[in-house]
């Protein structure tokens, strides 16, 4: 399966022109799969301590139209976030789009981070605390936003599971680059699963960009920079079912070979 991560902007003018660009990269490279970052498009909600409904109202309405040019990727599936109200909650709800132009909800985040720059827990409600697999026609998929990625608990029951992806949608700082590329590895080694996370990035450095790829032994087989904001291969889903059975999976209820 060809998959694409990527870094992306939210302000919309460097948005117009990274939006293009990723389109006809995703073109070009016949990608199947496009993982985008955490709330992706939107504004930077959780960066001011006080709730602002005209901003929460305008976010919601912004993603709502990104969602009608997904078809513009010319892809089979696209997997993000956006944020969204339900019964007067407030949500950071995971999407799954296919080319037929159906969007299927998936879980709502639950760990959810509150400090200064981040008072995600003072802008969204607690989502679902159950991390499912995802059937996706084929192959199958766990969703762990950002944060959810130190949820290391959750990989045990994606390798019982045999789940061959763990998809990542972030939006994490330059400054942590490195552990949160080390957790990345720690959730594909003991899943035996990929793991592919889409980051946003802004002048600041308050998001920082770095996409990734890494195979189920760990190993970081791509990611993305500045220069290269989007990166695709292909990645063959029956690796991550021989993984299950080699070390360290076997050691926690897999088959050794």
């Amino acid at each position: 399966m060809r998959v694409t991560v990527c870094e992306l902007p939210h302000e919309p003018r460097a948005l117009a022109a990274a939006w293009a660009a990723l389109c006809e990269h995703t073109e070009r490279h016949s990608s199947e799969l496009v993982l985008l970052p955490e709330l992706a498009m939107v504004d930077p909600l959780w960066e001011a301590e006080h709730f602002d409904v005209a901003r929460w109202a305008a976010a919601e309405a912004r993603s709502e139209l990104w969602r009608h040019r997904l078809p513009e990727l010319c892809v089979a599936h696209v997997v993000g976030t956006r944020p969204i109200t339900i019964d007067d909650r407030r949500f950071n709800q995971g999407f799954f789009w296919s080319d037929s132009d159906e969007l299927a909800l998936l879980r709502r985040k639950f760990y959810l981070p509150d400090e200064p720059g981040g008072w995600k827990a003072r802008r969204f409600d607690r989502g679902d605390a159950h991390f499912t697999a995802y059937d996706a026609g084929g192959w199958s998929f766990g969703l762990n936003i950002c944060t959810e990625l130190w949820a290391l608990e959750t990989y045990a029951a994606y390798a019982a599971r045999g789940v061959p992806v763990i998809l990542s949608p972030r939006a994490t700082a330059a400054a942590t680059t490195g552990k949160w590329l080390s957790v990345g590895v720690v959730a594909a080694v003991r899943s035996g699963a990929f793991s592919l996370s889409s980051n946003r990035v802004d002048p600041t450095g308050a998001c920082g960009g770095v996409g990734w790829i890494i195979d189920p032994h760990g190993t970081i087989v791509a990611r993305t920079t500045p220069e290269a904001p989007f990166a695709t291969i292909d990645i063959d889903l029956s690796a991550a079912a021989a993984a299950k059975d080699d070390y360290p999976r076997y050691v926690f209820g897999g088959r050794r070979r």
